[in-house]
């Protein structure tokens, strides 16, 4: 634990906040900006709050260089919903679209694609464990396809693309909920990308959707209101209201980005964690990683150990030790270790030392 009882948080999400946004937060709950109004007591139709979210699709335009004719809201539903809405709004009669198929949830995107309309699996990772992400040429787009959806990052197996799906002059849509802002990504190259704040934004219960002119373009027909696109995009997210504290805190995760390096410093930083992982866990057979090496993902690292019923050992003395979140997903088990931009260099490094000792005792 850190000075201030904090355990070396390395759970999938909700994830680890840095303390200075914790601190930051936490005075503004009585008093909001100086407004005398409480965080969580301010009208989201008030000027503090304005600023607070314009603020806040500003850091997102400038940290993640969108460009001026996208548009960026900040919707609730999380991911799980974009499943849905993504499809809604952008298969019309007669359209299809493609999904590159890389764990459980590309696998829950296809299925909710499905209702509505022509979706189909080009590339599908999991006769072989979902330990490895498709190279560019190992899928064929399907003729008269719309666009491609893929997911950037997979938590629960630890893999992650490193670069762009080459998917020709199809359109390209992502679901980035666990590494956006913590790794490239080329906005422009996107037509909709969506991620849950959860993981590398702030707190459950935001969702990112940056839309490009040509997506908006899609919609068409009388859609469910809060599902339509063009409700928030004409209300400035704010049709109903919004989650306000999740979107002061996720302003200030992005304002302690920009004055940590912007997008670039975090990539490197996020590089390097999971760097000392991978070397700690390649250094010996005692641990077993999961992700093909040129898959590993740079957000979730995942393995098991040699002996697996020694796992439990393992997680039982860390939680005694103060490492938390390092209890692989229910659907895959194992360790995962969540290594987003809260998560400290010093919580790495004292994992590491955890396990070498670990293995000098049971090994």
């Amino acid at each position: 634990m850190d000075g201030h009882g904090r355990i070396h948080n390395f759970g999938a999400g909700p994830a680890v906040l840095p303390l200075e946004v914790v601190k930051i937060v936490s005075s503004s709950m009585a008093n909001l900006n100086g407004s005398g109004f409480g965080l969580l007591e301010v009208s989201h139709r008030s000027s503090f709050f304005q600023e607070v979210i314009d603020s806040a699709m500003n850091r997102v335009r400038r940290i993640l260089s969108v460009p001026d004719d996208y548009h960026v809201l900040f919707l609730q539903g999380g991911a799980s919903t974009q499943f849905y809405m993504t499809a809604l709004n952008l298969l019309g009669d007669g359209s299809k679209a493609d999904f590159l198929i890389t764990g459980g949830w590309s696998q829950k995107a296809l299925k909710e694609g499905r209702r509505v309309g022509d979706c189909a699996s080009i590339w599908d990772g999991s006769e072989s464990g979902f330990k490895t992400v498709p190279r560019n040429g190992e899928y064929e787009v399907r003729d008269g396809s719309d666009y491609v959806h893929y997911t950037s990052n997979n938590t629960l197996f630890g893999t992650q693309y490193h670069h762009t799906p080459d998917t020709g002059d199809v359109r390209l849509v992502v679901d980035a909920s666990s590494d956006i802002c913590g790794a490239p990504i080329d906005v422009s190259a996107h037509d909709v990308i969506y991620a849950g704040a959860q993981k590398n934004l702030g707190p459950s219960g935001v969702t990112l959707v940056i839309l490009s002119p040509w997506a908006v373009s899609r919609i068409g027909g009388d859609l469910p209101t809060m599902l339509d696109y063009r409700t928030h995009i004409s209300k400035g997210s704010m049709f109903n209201t919004p989650n306000t504290f999740g979107i002061f805190v996720l302003d200030k995760v992005l304002e302690w980005v920009e004055e940590n390096g912007g997008l670039e410093e975090a990539i490197k930083r996020n590089t390097h964690k999971a760097s000392l992982l991978y070397r700690e866990l390649d250094r010996t057979s005692f641990w077993v990683p999961h992700a093909d090496p040129e898959s590993r993902s740079n957000m979730n690292v995942t393995w098991r150990l040699r002996d697996q019923e020694m796992e439990s050992v393992f997680l039982e003395e860390a939680d005694k030790k103060g490492f938390g979140g390092l209890k692989g997903h229910r659907s895959v088990g194992g360790i995962r270790a969540s290594l987003y931009n809260g998560c400290p260099l010093e919580s790495v490094e004292a994992l590491v030392d955890f396990m070498r000792g670990f293995e000098s005792i049971h090994g």
